[in-house]
């Protein structure tokens, strides 16, 4: 009898503690390298910023092209994409007024 009660709480805390465990995603970051320095910006439809996380350590800045599902990584180290997003951070703010 012990030893049945003793399996029953035992397999319990096995699917407790395999449940509770967080996946983590496969290591890997979007973008296969720095990405490209500009983007006409007309074509740009919407920018993601990826902060350095666990799985992948750059920032990464992703663009979703107008008129198409296409994505591209934006170099964040390139002027035009500096410039691009503090652009986009002042009219950002000025909307939030």
């Amino acid at each position: 009898m012990k030893i049945i009660t003793a399996m029953v709480i035992l397999g319990c805390l096995l699917v407790v503690e395999v449940k509770g465990q967080a996946r983590v995603p496969k290591g890997r970051c979007f973008c296969a390298d720095k990405g490209v320095n500009m983007v006409p910006p007309k074509l740009i439809e919407k920018v993601e910023i990826i902060p350095p996380s666990p799985s992948c350590k750059t920032q990464e800045i992703v663009v979703t092209l107008k008129n198409s599902t296409e994505q591209k990584c934006l170099n964040p180290e390139s002027k035009f994409t500096q410039k691009y997003i503090m652009k986009a951070v002042e009219k950002r703010s000025l909307q939030k007024k």
